[in-house]
């Protein structure tokens, strides 16, 4: 915890793993005056977006989401739990080349897990939160990238698909992860050019764009005694709205005709599908990217194949988006 000392000039009393979330490690800590923190750190190279992507260029991003994040705070928007500054006002602290680490007040309150939103109070509240959002000043944005509609290891996805690099022996999932983008290739390709098609429009309207979260589902969320609380801003960037819209919405439009009353700005059907697309795409993406790298077959390389299948199966069967 070193890392502590140096960028935040915290003293470490007591230090307690916390499995929690997906992508990140975590811990609560404790000083010596019982003042409390929970503290992230990141690995930059699962953060990266393509195999040769620097690891500068992951730092930054996340610098930027976290920035827009802690300038949303500052701003107005205490629902949003932000990292605290290092001693450099850096919303993250760079350690080594590799990792990157961010230190948040201990948030006394209720979790909840990823999925559907368990109350229609629930989504409500977080809609509430999502129009907060959207509604951040100019001065607010400036600290976050603009979305450039790339799916994430794309790259990787796309050799998959061309059959190029050798995965025997990769891992236990690796020939069974290739030949299942092999056989279904001709459903992949189809949704990619369609991706490729719907983000030229959302390109195409930069007056609509705003601050996103970008992932605002219940598993995001706390609900302390002064309310709800917005969590994991690492996915901010200034948006369409409906890179937040698509999965707030039940199904049946009540959101989206919320969202337009309360704005002025009607969301529209293909960005919409565009980010859900997005999402299956990036799923699809990512765990590829698992599989043509060597795997020991983990509990988490069981649960990526489980994803990846279903992914790709639903797609094949025209389910996807």
């Amino acid at each position: 915890m070193s890392a502590l000392v140096a960028g935040w000039g915290i003293a470490v009393a007591s230090a307690a793993y916390r499995p929690v979330g997906f992508g990140s490690h975590h811990w609560e800590v404790a000083g010596p005056d019982g003042a409390r923190w929970f503290v992230t750190v990141d690995e930059l190279d699962t953060k990266r977006h393509s195999r040769d992507e620097p690891l500068d260029a992951a730092f930054g991003r996340l610098r930027a989401a976290l920035g827009a994040a802690r300038a949303l705070h500052g701003h107005g928007g205490t629902f949003a739990v932000a990292p605290v500054p290092t001693v450099r006002g850096e919303p993250v602290a760079r350690v080594g080349d590799r990792f990157a680490v961010a230190l948040y007040p201990f948030v006394d309150g209720r979790s909840f897990g990823w999925g559907e939103f368990d109350t229609p109070a629930h989504r409500r509240a977080v809609f509430d939160l999502v129009l907060a959002v959207h509604a951040a000043p100019t001065v607010v944005n400036r600290h976050a990238m603009t979305d450039g509609f790339a799916i994430p290891h794309r790259d990787e996805l796309d050799a998959a698909l061309d059959g190029a690099g050798e995965v025997a022996g990769r891992g236990p999932y690796g020939r069974a992860a290739a030949s299942l983008v092999a056989e279904n290739a001709g459903p992949i390709r189809r949704l990619l050019a369609h991706y490729d098609e719907l983000a030229e429009l959302g390109r195409a309207q930069p007056s609509r764009m705003v601050l996103t979260h970008g992932e605002p589902h219940p598993g995001n969320t706390m609900l302390t005694g002064d309310g709800w609380r917005l969590i994991d801003w690492e996915t901010a960037l200034v948006a369409p709205p409906e890179r937040d819209l698509w999965s707030l919405d039940p199904g049946d439009g009540s959101v989206l005709r919320d969202y337009a009353d309360a704005t002025g700005v009607t969301p529209l059907p293909d960005l919409l599908r565009l980010y859900r697309i997005r999402w299956d795409l990036a799923d699809i993406a990512i765990e590829v990217r698992r599989f043509r790298r060597p795997h020991a077959g983990s509990a988490d390389d069981d649960q990526g194949w489980q994803v990846l299948h279903s992914q790709v199966t639903h797609l094949a069967a025209g389910r996807t988006g």
